[in-house]
């Protein structure tokens, strides 16, 4: 009785303690899963281009949405870095796919891109390595070797152009040091490149085996102030880069940019020499000041070159690095221009809503270069005035996945060309979307 008593009185006391004869498991805790050092990313794009244009004596005239006045692509690009592969070397790759999903046959009849030359049948449905670089850091200084991207902010002469399905890029070695406080050192030897438009897939080197030096320094030892310089270097550079005879050629390149809080101003000018007989080296300036005004962004910005031989330009692009860069008026800005571009900006709709308008008064008196608006070509002593307006809007959706941008550009021509005798006058509606996916 009294050994049946002590045993509940001890049974009792182990369960008001808590007491459990199950035995307790040990914790277990999750394994770390290692990380392999890629970042895997890449973007999808959709782009449609649609232009209504007047007819010429040699050219038809084209309607918005008519399989004459439109091209398309869509597009795919994958990515892999590893910025530590072994031994502190790292690797990208990227590749670049383009196809009209067969549009070509009822809808479109051109491409933005192509991926080869001749008809429209061999400019579709085709890819390319668009990047494959490696890159190694010491202390301050990192370089990267091989097929890359070069921004326009530190080479405005040979520099990715965004506008595009997808960016141009480069057979460069660039090394960038920043050892001197808020200065950035630039060195790049560029050797090659595709084009932004036309046949991305072919790429070419600049100047034979001697290619492109190029040198940039950037400080920022005051505030809000931002000073950028660029020296271009090609030894001997052959025709078929600028299109002329340029001998040993020399580029240089300023950008002054003060940013307050409430407006800014910028300044930008250089020069182009070239080792030719006869040749007529490029000056360029430009000016820029903007701000916001309540809900509005506003800029007024101008650009003057002289009559030269080659002008201002990007190597493997389309567009220039001046202030004045629209979205299509490249071919009446780059050269013998004065320039006028004011721009207003409000967010709206769920995005940014942009109008910009341009004025440039051109001429080409004895310059060999030729200017084309749409299908049509002005040359020989061509002199008259330019005028574009772009809207455009910009918004993401899906989670800021996915930037749609929808842009109605109207550009005019007035001309007094002893070329194209019975054209005194050009017009063109375009209309251009595009959606961009990344992942």
């Amino acid at each position: 009785m009294k050994k049946t008593l002590l045993l509940s009185v001890i049974a009792s006391t182990m369960i008001m303690a808590g007491g459990d004869i199950a035995p307790v498991e040990p914790e277990v805790e999750a394994p770390i899963a290692e990380t392999s050092g890629w970042d895997f990313s890449g973007q999808a794009v959709l782009y449609y281009q649609t232009v209504d244009s007047t007819a010429s004596d040699v050219y038809a005239e084209t309607d918005l949405f008519s399989q004459e006045g439109s091209v398309a692509d869509a597009g795919i690009q994958l990515r892999a870095v590893n910025k530590d592969l072994f031994a502190g070397v790292g690797v990208g790759v990227e590749v670049s796919g383009l196809s009209t999903l067969n549009l070509e046959n009822s809808v479109v009849s051109g491409v933005m891109q192509g991926t080869g030359s001749g008809d429209i049948d061999d400019m579709t449905d085709g890819g390319w390595i668009s990047q494959m670089y490696l890159t190694y850091s010491v202390d301050n200084t990192s370089f990267k070797a091989g097929r890359q991207e070069l921004p326009k902010a530190l080479s405005p002469f040979a520099f990715s152009e965004g506008w595009n399905v997808f960016k141009n890029t480069f057979d460069a070695v660039l090394a960038v040091n920043t050892d001197i406080e808020n200065t950035t050192l630039v060195y790049a030897w560029v050797y090659g490149g595709n084009s932004s438009v036309g046949n991305v897939t072919d790429f070419n080197d600049f100047n034979d085996n001697d290619g492109i030096h190029m040198l940039t320094a950037q400080n920022k030892s005051f505030s809000n102030l931002t000073l950028t310089g660029s020296w271009y270097y090609a030894p001997d550079l052959v025709s078929n880069t600028l299109g002329v005879a340029s001998g040993d050629t020399n580029i240089l390149w300023g950008d002054a940019k003060y940013n307050a809080d409430s407006f800014y101003v910028s300044l930008q000018g250089g020069a182009v020499w070239l080792d030719t007989n006869g040749a007529e080296d490029t000056g360029a300036f430009g000016a820029k000041i903007g701000g916001k005004v309540g809900m509005f962004d506003l800029s007024l910005a101008y650009s003057n070159v002289n009559n030269s031989a080659v002008g201002v330009f990007n190597t493997g692009g389309v567009k220039t690095p001046l202030y004045t860069q629209m979205i299509l008026n490249q071919d009446f800005i780059k050269i013998d221009s004065d320039t006028f571009v004011a721009r207003v900006g409000v967010k709206a709709l769920g995005g940014k809503l942009g109008l910009a308008y341009n004025y440039s008064d051109y001429g080409l008196a004895t310059n060999s270069v030729n200017y084309y608006l749409g299908s049509n070509r002005f040359a020989g002593d061509d002199e008259g005035t330019y005028q574009e307006l772009d809207l455009t809007y910009k918004t993401k959706v899906f989670n800021d996945t996915t930037t749609v941008f929808a842009g109605y550009i109207y550009r005019t021509l007035d001309v007094d060309s002893a070329y194209w005798a019975p054209i005194d006058e050009y017009d063109q509606n375009v209309l251009r979307f595009w959606a961009r996916y990344n992942f």
